[in-house]
């Protein structure tokens, strides 16, 4: 092999260096789409490749609600109390287990909603099922209505059932209401 002459050493070189200091995602790409924020328990804002944000609800679960308006916020009922500590705990998870994951996430989109948000299991980098976690650390439910278009229902029904077995977050608290009950009920 002939030896590269200096100037073209110089820029090989250079270009190395460049491509270091600037992170090679950017030529190559990063896996994932970029998290911009975690909104709740259920429902994440990402960033698409065109860099246009979306709405995605996590397909097969339903987490607890937090409070959204200064009236639920200052809520003395003990429904919502209890409701929104168990939601804000459930966002708190959700927002360790995004940051683990580099603030980007897989999807597999199932559907999209009324609200046109895009139903998906949400998955980190690693592989991690967020939907999975959730639901075995007991922060949230498997949302049975809508279980037919989860992929990953065998998934997320035994990750809830090994929660309620060892009674552990939700299934610890005998004054929770579901989700999908406390919404019918007080969110009107």
């Amino acid at each position: 092999m002939e030896r590269l002459t200096k100037p073209v050493r110089f820029w090989l070189f250079a270009t190395i260096i460049i491509w270091g200091l600037m992170g090679c995602d950017r030529f190559i790409g990063n896996s994932g789409e970029a998290v911009e924020r975690v909104s709740d328990g259920d429902t994440l804002v990402v960033k698409d490749t065109n860099g246009k944000n979306f709405t995605v609800r996590f397909a097969c679960v339903d987490a607890p609600e937090i409070a959204h308006t200064n009236k639920e916020k200052q809520s003395k009922r003990s429904s919502d109390r209890n409701q929104f500590t168990w939601g804000v705990k459930a966002q708190e998870r959700v927002q360790q287990l995004i940051q683990q994951g580099g603030d980007r996430v897989t999807l597999n989109i199932t559907d999209s909603d009324r609200y046109g948000r895009k139903i998906a299991e949400v998955r980190l980098k690693n592989g991690t099922f967020v939907q999975q976690v959730l639901l075995r650390e007991g922060l949230a439910k498997v949302y049975r209505p809508y279980l037919n278009k989860c992929p990953s229902k065998d998934l997320v029904q035994q990750a809830e059932a090994e929660a309620k077995e060892q009674r552990l977050g939700i299934w610890s608290d005998t004054k929770f209401v579901n989700p999908w009950e406390y919404r019918s009920l007080y969110k009107k």
